[in-house]
Order: structure tokens, then sequence, then C-alpha cells
């Protein structure tokens, strides 16, 4: 397949994660069918797709996604904050700086015990919905949804708990193959909105 072929899908599942809030494995499986692509199609990598999510915001979301963004990351230190016994780390687009008002918040968790985080939110009276799913290493891990009021946005956003092991942290913490750091922990969060 060409690359402008992998260009066009990137762009157009760039458009679907920015417009329609979609994570981007369905966003690019979405691309191939509104272009028409056969599904067994090779798909761009992370990378291309977020280099085409960050042209599509400068395009068209100049004025709007810089505040969602911060709004985003506001919440996210409350919930960092909150759970700051668990070694919390920001990870995904809020992160990265990606992030709509579409987007939700994911946050890692690193813990001595995996059910200590569970308990603290039934300590504290806090809803949740536990899933299984997959870690960054591919290893089942426990999340806890939460639907959290973001005031600066008036909404509810999802807030989703990831819960790792302790050992898993050094791990967690190797930057991506362009040097970034893949996650922050709470003093990199106040850093970012310290520069905002």
């Amino acid at each position: 397949m060409s690359n402008e072929v992998k260009v066009e899908i990137a762009a157009t599942a760039a458009r679907l994660v920015v417009e329609e809030g979609l994570e981007y494995g369905p966003a690019k499986r979405r691309a191939l069918r509104e272009l028409g692509l056969n599904s067994k199609s090779p798909l761009p990598d992370n990378d291309l797709l977020e280099e085409q999510v960050f042209d599509y915001l400068r395009l068209f979301c100049a004025d709007t996604q810089p505040p969602e963004l911060l709004a985003l990351r506001q919440l996210a230190l409350v919930w960092m904050e909150r759970l700051q016994a668990f070694r919390p780390h920001l990870s995904g687009a809020v992160w990265r700086g990606s992030a709509t008002r579409l987007s939700d918040i994911f946050i890692q968790l690193f813990c001595d015990d995996p059910k200590s985080a569970e308990l603290h939110l039934i300590d504290h009276g806090v809803s949740y919905e536990a899933q299984s799913v997959k870690g960054f290493k591919g290893e089942p891990v426990d999340a806890l949804s939460i639907q959290s009021f973001c005031p600066d946005l008036s909404e509810y956003i999802g807030v989703h708990l990831m819960v790792h092991d302790h050992n898993d942290l050094r791990g967690a913490l190797r930057p991506d193959n362009q040097g970034r750091s893949p996650r922050g922990d709470i003093q990199a969060l106040r850093q970012l909105l310290d520069n905002a």
C-alpha cells in the first residue's frame, strides 16, 4: 500500500478521533470503511495518526481545543491528587495534548496491593464500573471507570483508572520511539499546567 493511502487513512481517522472522540484503533478501522478500502488493508501506525490529529486540531479547532485540554488536565490533576497514594500517572490524549471535550482521561495507578485503589474509591463513596482491559504490556489489568463532572466544560467526563502492580512502574516510564514519555506523574502534569 502506498504511503499516500496510509496518510489518507490516518487523516480520515484523525477527523473521527477529534470530531467523535473515537480511540485510535476503532477510528482506523472505520476510516477503512469510509474510504471503501478492504478491512485487511495495512493500517497507519499510531505516530502517523497522532501527527494527523494534531494537524486537524491546528486547522479546525485552534480556538476550542486549548481551553478544553486545559479543563481536562485540571480535572485529571484533581483525581491524581485524590489518588496520590497509588502513584498516579496520566497517559493518553490528555497527557499527549491532543484531547478535546470528547476525550476521556486515562490514569495509570501503580499499587502495592491491586485491590487498594478499589477499596479507596469505595471508602470515599465514589461510584465506579470495574472491568478488565489490556495493559500497556498487553497483560490484563483492572480498569475502574468513573464519570466525573468537569465544571469548566459543564459536563461529565470519563475517568479511567488502570490498576497496575507497583513493580510495573519502571517499565512504564520508558520513552517511546520518539523519545517522549508515554505518561507523567503529578509533578509533570503540574508543569504542563504551569506552562499552559
